[in-house]
């Protein structure tokens, strides 16, 4: 099946893993603060920010699931979400503490951007979450009906629903009610699209690297 033993401390994998999971919590810790800021093309908001590295993040999901396996690539996920809710938690009440008089505009700033609104951060939590579980077990699945051949086609394939599940639970708990079906319909196609384009043209021959890389450092049985 090309992937190490699935408990990697038996062999010499476990300090790329620890990079790789890492990286991956950076990465998904990273898009949540990025999301604040919306981009907007000739005057229509697109996407917000975090949709740049979010693909990233999909990308060392498949790096986990391909190298470790779903059962390592589960937990790690798991992991991910229990720090997005830890880092949401503190940053909440370090918006909430008091603070000096004299520091109120850089408070105010402070709370401008990481002010999370509820609904935004639980739909931000579920999508995760969802969306990682089926990126991963849709890699496996397509891994088993391709016989490890076709890298690409698990990287995209899996990304695909990942990004559907993902972005739809995300687009309609943050959004339902406040901006029309037609909004919303049109917002989780552009951002699965974008998704798709960065996975394809930057994160899936990073993917490969890192694959290859890493199947020599760790070995295989």
């Amino acid at each position: 099946m090309n992937k190490v033993s699935e408990n990697p401390l038996k062999n010499r994998s476990l300090p790329a893993l620890v990079v790789v999971v890492g990286l991956l919590i950076t990465c998904y810790l990273t898009a949540n603060v990025m999301a604040v800021k919306l981009i907007e093309v000739c005057g229509i908001t697109i996407f917000d920010s975090g949709t740049i590295i979010f693909p990233i993040a999909y990308m060392l999901g498949d790096v986990l699931t391909e190298i470790w396996g779903f059962k390592t690539a589960k937990q790690v996920i798991w992991l991910t979400f229990i720090c997005e809710i830890i880092f949401t938690a503190f940053v909440w009440l370090a918006v909430v503490l008091p603070y000096p008089p004299e520091t109120e505009a850089n408070a105010e700033a402070y709370r401008q951007v990481f002010n999370f609104v509820p609904r935004i951060t639980i739909a931000s939590l579920l999508a995760f979450l969802c969306g990682e579980l089926m990126n991963a077990w849709t890699m496996v699945l397509i891994k088993k009906r391709t016989q490890g051949r076709h890298l690409w086609m698990r990287t995209i394939g899996s990304s695909l629903f990942g990004y559907m599940v993902d972005t739809t639970i995300f687009v309609i708990i943050a959004f339902w009610g406040t901006v029309p079906v037609k909004s919303i319909l049109s917002m989780i196609g552009i951002q699965i699209v974008v998704k798709l384009l960065i996975e394809a043209v930057g994160a899936t021959p990073l993917a490969y690297l890192i694959i290859g890389k890493l199947r020599k450092y760790v070995g295989e049985e």
